[in-house]
């Protein structure tokens, strides 16, 4: 009976502990993790998939599953325009568009489009 006695007082002080209520979250400035956001540009190495005058897909050369859809920057859309209006980029084309990370604008492409045939 002693034993039984020790097991439930044990057994009530263990759900005791378990019930506690956990305390609140608060949003300490010290303790928040911040994401920092990197402000520099980034080149990338790609093959076209598609290009218009809105926007162009790529994946990366080197790893053909990372497939990236960007559209193009104020300064571009001109650019863009006059490329695609003299035949545009095609498919397989090798460029290279500056965008900034985390960002699907595209602010510069370098790469010699395709001669219309």
């Amino acid at each position: 009976m002693k034993s039984f006695s020790l097991f439930a007082s044990l057994l009530v002080l263990v759900l005791t502990i378990a019930a506690r209520p956990l305390p609140a979250q608060t949003s300490d400035s010290a303790s928040i993790n911040t994401r920092k956001v990197s402000h520099h540009s980034s080149w990338m190495k790609a093959q076209v998939i598609h290009a218009d005058s809105v926007s162009i897909i790529v994946h990366e050369i080197g790893n053909e599953r990372m497939v990236h859809t960007f559209t193009y920057g104020a300064n571009l859309k001109d650019k863009m325009q006059r490329i695609v209006d003299a035949g545009g980029y095609r498919s397989g084309d090798a460029v290279k568009i500056l965008y900034k990370p985390d960002t699907t604008v595209a602010l510069k492409i370098h790469g010699k489009p395709s001669k219309p045939s």
